[in-house]
């Protein structure tokens, strides 16, 4: 065949072609489906706190928010602490293309469907639904993990690892007849009690807030996942302390918590990481077995409401085993949480690390510039990049499992298991 001949065949092939489809009506090819997303909503435990490498913000008028300096004001979209070390990002996610951290550093159940800057002591940041839906516009968001609960309207982690390790610091640096005050108020010389942290009617609260959130939550993801297939993981919390102390931070100079004045002791401890009397342990360990019961409930509650969720709760409570605070004599090396470090006034970034020599006026105004500047001290108690490691195990097992509810346990070897 002649080239002529082909070209004059190909060019009536065309024309044939293109009356064909005007007649018939042949539809476009269709559009490319969007990237998969992952998604993390919540607090502190999700943003990454705690394990450095943090990213800049947009803040609520959408102006990304690089670190502003460490005195600038708390509520700076930047503190919201989010981590390219979290756990999202350390998870194996097996199809999931892109990932999301819209998490916050302080974040409350208000802050789920309402901007926190429009409640006290809340951040320059847009609501998170109205984050996840701008994620829900460009993506198929097939995995979404939530922290949420800690904070709440009732108590903050912040406030209760504040009170605890406050009465511990006062206790070790003053007498019986010596009267402890900083910003916050008076300091009670004693350990914490189960009722100092959350009492019964604030655990109620809490848990009609969270339950609520979450609800919102589910209702949003109806509304923007187009193929309606999406997993929830509603993890909980792990505790950066053990049920007891080493016996090597039991006592200094033959001096135990129980004693009136034992600064060496309460300067070994902060040392360590772990400024606390050994009698408010446990009270952080229910404490700590209380959110997760919340969690655990606001789970069932929704999955009973929302019969097709594909809803999980992952129990973290014992993905530290072995490697908490002060759980070894080298703590805080080896261990998986950020100990308690605080700064100096004016706050420069460096952290106080030893509290040996110090009186007590000293230790009053170091612990005043964590009251003032709350991000200098904001990092404390939490799971460290190695930490986040870890959950990022935890998440790699409920993302994956056909269970409802799996716990995440380290073992004596460091291993993690998902069950």
């Amino acid at each position: 065949m002649s080239r002529f001949r082909r070209t004059a065949l190909a060019a009536a092939l065309a024309v044939a072609t293109a009356t064909l489809s005007t007649a018939v009506g042949l539809s476009a090819p269709a559009s490319a489906a969007p990237p998969t997303a992952a998604v993390a909503l919540g607090d502190s435990f999700i943003s990454g706190e705690g394990a450095g490498a943090y990213t800049p913000v947009a803040d609520v008028n959408g102006v990304a928010q690089g670190f502003p300096g460490w005195t600038a004001a708390n509520s700076n979209a930047y503190f919201c602490h989010r981590s390219a070390n979290a756990s999202l990002h350390r998870a194996n996610l097996p199809g999931i293309q892109d990932r999301f951290n819209l998490a916050c550093s302080g974040g409350q159940p208000h802050d789920i469907a309402a901007a926190s800057s429009a409640r006290a002591n809340g951040r320059q940041v847009a609501a998170q639904l109205d984050q996840l839906r701008a994620v829900g516009r460009t993506h198929d968001i097939d995995l979404v993990l939530l922290g949420l609960g800690s904070n709440n309207s009732s108590f903050t982690f912040g406030q209760v690892a504040e009170k605890c390790a406050n009465r511990f610091i006062a206790d070790a640096w003053t007498g019986w007849w010596e009267f402890w005050a900083y910003l916050g108020g008076p300091v009670e010389q004693k350990p914490c009690t189960d009722a100092d942290l959350a009492t019964a009617a604030q655990w109620s609260a809490a848990t009609a807030e969270t339950t609520s959130a979450v609800r919102q939550l589910l209702t949003t993801l109806r509304e923007i996942d187009a193929d309606g297939q999406h997993r929830i993981v509603l993890q909980d919390y792990t505790n950066p302390l053990p049920f007891d102390l080493e016996p090597r931070f039991h006592e200094e100079d033959s001096r135990s918590d129980t004693r009136d004045k034992f600064r060496a002791l309460g300067a070994e401890r902060y040392a360590a990481g772990c400024p606390i009397h050994r009698a408010s342990l446990l009270p952080g360990h229910r404490f700590s077995q209380g959110l997760g019961t919340m969690v655990k409930s606001t789970r069932d509650t929704l999955a009973a409401e929302f019969p097709g969720a594909d809803l999980v709760y992952l129990n973290v409570q014992r993905a530290f085993d072995g490697a908490r605070l002060c759980e070894s004599g080298t703590s805080p090396t080896g261990a998986l949480a950020t100990p308690i470090r605080l700064q100096d006034s004016p706050p420069n970034g460096v952290f106080v690390t030893s509290l040996s020599g110090k009186d007590k006026i000293a230790i009053q105004r170091i612990a005043n510039t964590c009251v003032s500047y709350f991000q200098t001290c904001q990092e404390s108690w939490h799971p460290n990049a190695a930490g986040h490691q870890v959950l990022g195990q935890c998440l790699t097992g409920a993302a994956t499992t056909g269970a409802r509810s799996v716990a995440c346990v380290r073992a004596g070897d460091g291993s993690i298991t998902v069950s």
